[in-house]
């Protein structure tokens, strides 16, 4: 149980669990914290711009971090609240029964015990970070008693520990829940394989970096464009005394920024489907109540551990008994047959932590590298870029040694003891680019193969289940996009970061005007209006427009046919986008294309009036409430965005839907915290953010940058202390 890629569990009885989570998070606090919190506040400012966006000064590194999570708290407590609750398994306790798989999922791999342990043996720098974080939440909440947390009343520093990477679902989000359930219940259920490993993310994100041999200025060029769900992180700048000085997109209740710059060099993480975690099938037996796993010719006892998770029934908390199971390889989240099944991923929380904060400090691609030495990143890949002229990519982080004889997208034999990890890649071993020939590096949730056209890594080069990846629309736009300019500025990349053509649709329209000739003899039994539809399909460009009818009549198509599709694939098959479309034009006969394409027709006709409705007319940008839930409303004022689902290729991804009595669909997931960087002698950037920086309806930065994002604009950065202070909304303490 000492290897490091096993989970390290520590056990935990019902009452400690019970009791002491819940009681150290509602103590009062003290006249001395009070008065700590109070002269430590005293040593930072926070100057606010006139986008709202806060760059907090302080003396060191601690007082960054103090003055970070209080700007977020009166920016968004609910999302910052929201997020440990999530994190530390107590989402039930305010949601409800339907939560509680949820909060089970997240103490099989993590408990608050195991994070105080952690917590108490960081080094001392680490826990003063960790106390700050505590400090400015809870000054905060002392500050602000009209403000009524769901559940937390104090938060504490151990938390972080439990939350140490900022993705928006993290590694445990791909252990299904409703497997979880069937599991612990004991349900019997059919296995349908669906341990995704290609989508951390609801639509991934994208990432560029130019060379200086394809800048106007000869200067380094990076992209930053993370696509999670709407207002999921927050912009800042942290600044102090002790050498920090990072700007960019922070997950709401952490406390480093997790993409984004500093003067020297800047980063993005795209999601990775690099094969971080992986399944083992467990023999198991009972034997006198208690049960054995097979290992080599062993049987080793199953870990058993009693756990009791409250949760919320009307007003009242009640509590449900677990027994969670582990093995050497990990805990027990499903099962397949007679065969359990348990997951091994990385669990060094304090490295992860330590990572994401010391890369925000890097000097460079030497110094970032060496940062990347911890391993702590299980999630993601990385584009880079620096001062000194370097770009690089790198495909994952935490990369386990495996026996290539096995297929690792598969669950494996865990009494086979061929199949466990054999230590760690370094950093060089991972799949990676640094200063392609090409120039230009992207990334895009896709194959790393393709990040730098012919300056590519070669995948023969490296064991598959490093970048089981496959390519996707996005990723073949941006090879486009990338590979036909020469020279680009920050205006130009901008421009490339928005390229509004969607390339599913290369392969799917084609399909849909071959079904149409093919069915020509019939075509005086068709409608007028689909042959009206079709001439407008022909004469489309395949570039998404506010104003294009095109778009909106290929999206539903789009839409319907692979839904159709959908139904036809194997339960046991996977199907990447580039197969799925393939899969889809052959599975589908040319009457069901049009018959799709008449069902658009009639729908737009019933929904809107006329089935000439342009996509921007559809496609709805709105905010109303500030609410994590959203709500929307056809009566109400919205913006019409051109940007679609990333899935036709848009780079610019805009994830939208109707909601309970809407016919417009708004979006909701997508662009987020957006920018470009240039890395000269000075730092130039510029961004954009979903909405604006509060989440308070009113507030002058609840919607002041809706307008720019939904037209693909970026403001100007203020980075620098002179530039600021030509832009000052408001300079104060936190506190006042």
């Amino acid at each position: 149980m000492n290897r490091p890629h096993l989970l390290r569990i520590l056990s935990t009885s019902i009452v400690l669990v019970a009791l002491t989570t819940t009681a150290t998070l509602a103590q009062p606090f003290t006249k001395s914290e009070i008065a700590r919190w109070q002269k430590q506040a005293k040593q930072i400012t926070i100057t606010r711009d006139t986008w709202g966006v806060p760059h907090i000064y302080g003396k060191t590194d601690a007082d960054a971090v103090f003055g970070v999570l209080y700007t977020q708290c009166e920016d968004d407590f609910p999302r910052v609240e929201e997020n440990y609750l999530d994190a530390i398994g107590r989402l039930a306790e305010v949601e409800g029964e339907a939560a509680l798989y949820h909060d089970l999922r997240a103490r099989l791999f993590m408990d608050t015990t195991q994070a105080i342990a952690i917590y108490k043996k960081s080094p001392a720098w680490m826990k003063k970070l960790l106390e700050s974080f505590a400090d400015g939440a809870n000054y905060y909440l002392y500050t602000h008693p009209d403000v009524k947390p769901r559940l937390l009343k104090r938060f504490q520093p151990w938390m972080p520990l439990m939350f140490s990477e900022g993705s928006i679902g993290g590694n445990i989000s791909v252990v299904s829940v409703d497997k979880l359930k069937d599991f612990y219940e004991q349900r019997k259920t059919s296995w349908i394989y669906d341990f995704d490993k290609f989508e951390r993310e609801p639509v991934g994100s994208n990432g560029f970096a130019v060379a200086p041999s394809k800048s106007a200025t000869k200067n380094a060029l990076l992209l930053i464009n993370p696509h999670t769900s709407f207002y999921f992180r927050s912009e800042v700048h942290l600044t102090s005394q002790e050498g920090l000085n990072a700007y960019g997109a922070v997950t709401w209740g952490q406390f480093f920024i997790y993409q984004g710059f500093n003067e020297n060099c800047g980063w993005m993480h795209t999601s990775s489907g690099a094969d971080s975690m992986d399944e083992y099938l467990e023999t198991i037996e009972k034997r006198d109540n208690k049960f054995y796993y097979k290992y080599g010719n062993e049987w080793k006892p199953v870990r058993a551990e009693k756990i009791r998770l409250p949760y919320k029934v009307g007003n009242e908390i009640q509590y449900k008994d677990f027994t969670m199971y582990f093995t050497q390889h990990g805990p027990v989240v499903a099962q397949k047959g007679d065969k359990w099944v348990t997951v091994a991923m990385m669990n060094t929380p304090l490295e992860a932590l330590e990572q994401s904060y010391l890369r925000t400090k890097a000097k460079g691609y030497d110094s970032y590298k060496e940062v990347m030495k911890l391993n702590g990143n299980a999630s993601n890949n990385t584009v880079f870029a620096d001062r000194n002229g370097n770009i690089a990519y790198w495909h994952g982080n935490f990369m386990p040694k495996r026996d290539t004889k096995f297929d690792w997208n598969q669950p494996v034999d865990g009494s086979n003891p061929d199949t466990d990890w054999k230590g760690l890649h370094s950093v060089d071993e991972l799949v990676q680019i640094h200063n392609p020939a090409s120039g230009w590096i992207q990334n895009c949730n896709s194959t790393p193969f393709t990040v730098s056209g012919r300056s590519s890594p070669t995948q023969s080069s490296y064991p598959t289940y490093m970048a089981p990846d496959a390519e996707n629309y996005r990723g073949i736009n941006a090879v486009r996009v990338l590979s036909k300019k020469s020279i680009f500025t920050l205006d130009t990349l901008i421009a490339a970061a928005n390229d509004p053509h969607l390339a599913a649709f290369d392969e799917l329209l084609p399909a849909l005007l071959s079904a149409y000739k093919t069915v020509s003899a019939d075509l005086a039994n068709q409608p007028a209006e689909l042959k009206d539809a079709m001439q407008i399909l022909e004469s489309w460009d395949k570039n998404y427009g506010v104003t294009s009818v095109g778009t909106a009549l290929a999206i539903f198509w789009g839409e319907k046919i692979q839904k159709l599709a959908r139904s036809r694939v194997p339960a046991d098959k996977r199907l990447d986008y580039q197969t799925f479309t393939a899969f889809t034009i052959a599975n589908t006969t040319p009457q069901e294309k049009l018959t799709a394409l008449q069902e658009v027709l009639t729908d737009f006709t019933r929904d809107f009036g006329t089935w000439k409705t342009a996509w921007g007319d559809i496609n709805r940008y709105q905010r109303l409430t500030g609410n994590i839930q959203e709500s929307f409303d056809d009566q109400k004022p919205s913006i019409p965005v051109g940007f679609t689902p990333s899935a036709w290729g848009s780079l610019a991804a805009y994830g939208a839907r109707t909601a309970p009595n809407t016919k417009k669909r708004y979006g909701y997931v997508g662009n987020s915290f957006v920018a470009v960087v240039e890395f000269g002698p000075k730092v130039k950037a510029r961004s954009v953010v979903t909405g604006g920086q509060s989440n308070k309806p009113g507030n002058q930065h609840f919607t002041d940058q809706a307008s720019l994002y939904c037209k693909g604009q970026f403001k100007d950065v203020w980075f620098y202390p002179e530039d600021v202070k030509q832009h000052v909304e408001r300079t104060y303490h936190p506190g006042e």
